[in-house]
């Protein structure tokens, strides 16, 4: 099936892009399209134009600032981050995950910033970077806004972004101890994934704060508070014990849709399996950097 007639506009500034793609939200804006194009293509979606934004300069790099912040531009495609030495360097476990999201196809185009704004509940990136701290920098014809990461998705395939708004970049702080990423998979989409980041000070063996984050159980990946409640100031050594003695309340606590995915009992259980798992591989990068 081909989709309904549409316009296509290529921008040159972020200017132009929100210009061209109107406060009535009449267009859309367009750069990897691996997943607006099948929606337009099934007629899922309908738009009576595509901005391009692929020639906007700085929408595409990756940098360390200033404010000790790592900057990812929302058009870097997700082989470009895999693959880059800042986020090699200083959060592999992202790095890691991009190299391993969906197929070849899908990394070589597809973008962060348009999987973040397609929202849909069984993605990677919202889960790590919900972990990570981060925020999301929007530009609307208003001027710009920043969205903590973990308010951006409101709902199964919905966001907070306003149509005529452009994701410009994720900002998230460099992370000052380990950050894993753990995920299980039916086909290309994770059924279960969790991430987790602690912050820990230079040479310290305790953990001065941690943000886990559990995704693809409901429409939004969702914190355990329970589990970074016990982890704050607690030795490396006893993470793991201390995971597991509030583990069962804290999965209780999540919304899990059951769907072809898995029951909710069965979400659970991998969620906890995954979690423990984080655990173990966070204690051993420790260990690993004395």
């Amino acid at each position: 099936m081909l989709p309904t007639p549409f316009e296509f506009e290529r921008a040159s500034t972020i200017a132009d892009a929100v210009s061209a793609v109107g406060q009535e939200g009449d267009g859309m804006f367009y750069s990897g399209g691996t997943e607006l194009l099948l929606a337009m293509k099934m007629r899922v979606i309908h738009t009576e134009r595509l901005v391009d934004i692929k020639g906007i300069p700085g929408l595409d790099r990756i940098v360390l600032n200033d404010a000790n912040e790592l900057e990812i531009g929302s058009r870097c495609t997700h082989k470009k981050i895999a693959g880059d030495s800042v986020i090699r360097e200083h959060v592999p476990a992202l790095a890691s995950l991009c190299a391993n999201v969906a197929n070849v196809r899908v990394r070589s185009v597809g973008t962060i910033g348009g999987n973040l704004c397609f929202g849909e509940p069984h993605a990677d990136p919202p889960t790590m970077l919900g972990a990570l701290d981060a925020r999301l920098v929007l530009q609307g014809p208003n001027g710009t806004r920043s969205v903590h990461a973990d308010d951006f998705i409101r709902s199964e395939l919905e966001t907070v972004r306003e149509p005529d708004e452009l994701m410009m970049v994720i900002v998230f702080p460099r992370p000052t101890g380990p950050v894993t990423y753990r995920r299980f998979k039916h086909g290309e989409r994770p059924s279960v994934n969790v991430g987790m980041a602690w912050s820990m000070e230079a040479g310290a063996h305790s953990i001065k704060s941690a943000r886990v984050r559990v995704g693809a159980l409901g429409s939004r990946p969702q914190p355990l508070k329970a589990v970074e409640g016990v982890l704050k100031g607690l030795p490396v050594h006893d993470a793991h014990r201390a995971i597991q003695s509030v583990l069962a309340e804290a999965l209780d606590e999540l919304d899990v849709n059951e769907d072809r995915h898995g029951s909710a009992d069965y979400k659970r259980h991998l969620a906890g399996v995954l979690l423990l798992r984080n655990a173990e591989e966070a204690v051993a990068m420790r260990g690993r950097a004395k």
